[in-house]
């Protein structure tokens, strides 16, 4: 699970038990009610990256609320790039970013039908598209991986479970991971569902 219907997933862990898992806001005020409640420390990762979050949870409510916002909003605009319009010209959602190319690239590009842009944006399409599949399961791969790394390197049958989990072996990953936690076996399967169980694996040596 790496986003909600409208966003980025996120989900918190006290130690091995899962208490909370979707909008970042959500998780954010669940994380501040334990810390509050117990004192003891929880983690929160981030579920389409695998990556522990820094959260600022001091204030009240709304003082979390409008930082996790605010911080959500920055990288959806990072993400999206800056936007640069000339004069008169439509808004079409079109970035403009610097790109560096040789003479014979440039060359190459400005002879095809619609010019250099149009040209790149038809390669970037057909190179997502052909590459749809694989980045998905890297994905997954990269996100399981961080994910147990973080929570799970003592538990038995750690080592053998990362092997299966890069050589896209679902009955192994399934039962290396079978005696851990429910809460951290259940999301490290969800983190990995993309990857387990691939018809082949990304990464020949099995490693991230």
């Amino acid at each position: 699970m790496t986003t909600t219907s409208t966003g980025p997933c996120w989900s918190a862990f006290e130690g091995v038990r899962r208490i909370a898992t979707g909008d970042p806001v959500d998780v954010a005020l669940a994380t501040r009610e334990v810390v509050e409640r117990t004192g003891g420390p929880v983690l929160v990762f981030d579920d389409g990256t695998g990556r522990l979050v820094d959260l600022d949870l001091r204030g009240g409510e709304d003082d979390v609320r409008g930082r996790i916002v605010a911080r959500l909003e920055s990288s959806a605009e990072v993400g999206a790039g800056t936007e640069h319009r000339g004069p008169g010209r439509p808004r079409l959602g079109v970035v403009a970013r610097e790109v560096t190319l040789l003479p014979r690239h440039w060359a190459w590009l400005g002879a095809q039908p619609g010019g250099a842009s149009a040209a790149l944006r038809r390669l970037v399409d057909q190179a997502r598209k052909g590459s749809a599949r694989k980045d998905r399961v890297r994905r997954a791969q990269d996100a399981a991986f961080r994910f147990m790394s973080a929570m799970g390197g003592d538990l038995p049958g750690y080592e053998e479970a990362i092997r299966a989990l890069f050589a896209g072996d679902a009955e192994r990953f399934d039962g290396h991971t079978a005696a851990w936690p429910a809460d951290l076996r259940e999301h490290c399967r969800t983190l990995a569902a993309d990857a387990v169980g691939a018809s082949a694996p990304v990464g020949a040596d099995g490693s991230p």
